[in-house]
């Protein structure tokens, strides 16, 4: 089938990647624009713009879809479009572009989670499960009929970038077959049923330590909002990112550190949370153990 693809972070890429291993021929990739990334603010392509333009795909690059990106859309006579993690949403001249409309993969089981951070929100409420879904893109955000969902399980280490990774390769090859079914003419989308919750995009104070939350609730938040925005609490005025942490067996005061047998734990309402590996504001990523030593070396 003539396809466009729209998608713009790394989890887009096994899905480009399987529709183009598939034989389908994707007539035009439609990522965002090249952005500025790292400490120095450097303008980079976005992953499924480096792998398009590698295998020698036709890129457009946008962050909203005018006349002149439907005109362009329009020019190039595919039947369907395919979006995942993009980052826009279309509009509906963008969703009457194409004879077959759109349809979308999404990190959740809809209605459950729709929005910009499902698989996030997910492991922070603490849910166990969560699913991959195939939808008929409309108007109203990620509420259109379903085409095929696929069960997950969320192992109890998740974190987001994990897990995202996995539902990545996974719902690229029922994305896949989703298209060849589409092309068959062998598949029937239906309703969504059930009351739908909401994924808002996740902000930098979604990753901060919460003096109220015990200790299962402050590893879900870890998990959820790492790698990014990441999870973090402030050491006196010293902003401190954990990138590595465990839900341990230890109880310290709330908000307290405490450093024992060379292990650092920081203290919820319940068990405390192991700190593994930290990156202190404007220093280099570290063991927790080595920034306890130094900062019990400054203030001695």
């Amino acid at each position: 089938m003539k396809i466009i693809f729209a998608g713009t972070p790394e989890t887009s890429v096994p899905s480009l990647a399987a529709l183009v291993a598939a034989g389908h021929e994707v007539a035009l990739v439609i990522t965002r624009d090249d952005a500025p990334t790292g400490r120095k603010r450097v303008l980079t392509a976005s992953p499924v713009a480096v792998w398009a333009e590698t295998h020698g795909l036709t890129v457009l690059k946008a962050n909203r879809l005018g006349d002149d990106e439907i005109e362009r859309i329009i020019e190039v006579g595919a039947k369907l479009g395919v979006v995942v993690a993009y980052g826009v949403i279309l509009n509906q001249s963008a969703l009457d572009a194409l004879a077959r409309g759109w349809i979308n993969l999404h990190f959740s089981e809809l209605p459950t989670w729709r929005g910009a951070a499902p698989v996030q929100r997910a492991i922070m409420s603490g849910a166990t499960q969560t699913a991959t879904t195939v939808f008929e893109l409309v108007a109203a955000l990620d509420a259109g009929p379903v085409l095929d969902t696929e069960q997950c399980v969320i192992d109890a280490d998740d974190t987001a970038e994990v897990l995202l990774e996995r539902l990545s390769r996974t719902g690229a090859q029922q994305l896949e077959r989703v298209v060849d079914a589409l092309e068959a003419g062998s598949l029937t989308a239906h309703e969504q049923v059930g009351e739908p919750t909401y994924a808002a995009k996740l902000s930098q104070e979604d990753g901060a330590f919460r003096a109220e939350e015990n200790g299962a609730e402050t590893y879900n938040r870890f998990r959820g909002v790492t790698s990014e925005p990441g999870f973090f609490f402030l050491d006196g005025d010293q902003r401190i990112k954990v990138l590595q942490a465990q839900l341990s067996a230890a109880r310290v005061a709330v908000g307290e550190l405490a450093f024992e047998d060379g292990r650092v734990y920081l203290g919820t309402q319940s068990l405390a949370l192991e700190l593994r590996h930290v990156h202190p504001a404007g220093k280099v990523p570290m063991s927790a153990a080595d920034w306890m030593r130094g900062r019990a070396s400054r203030k001695a």
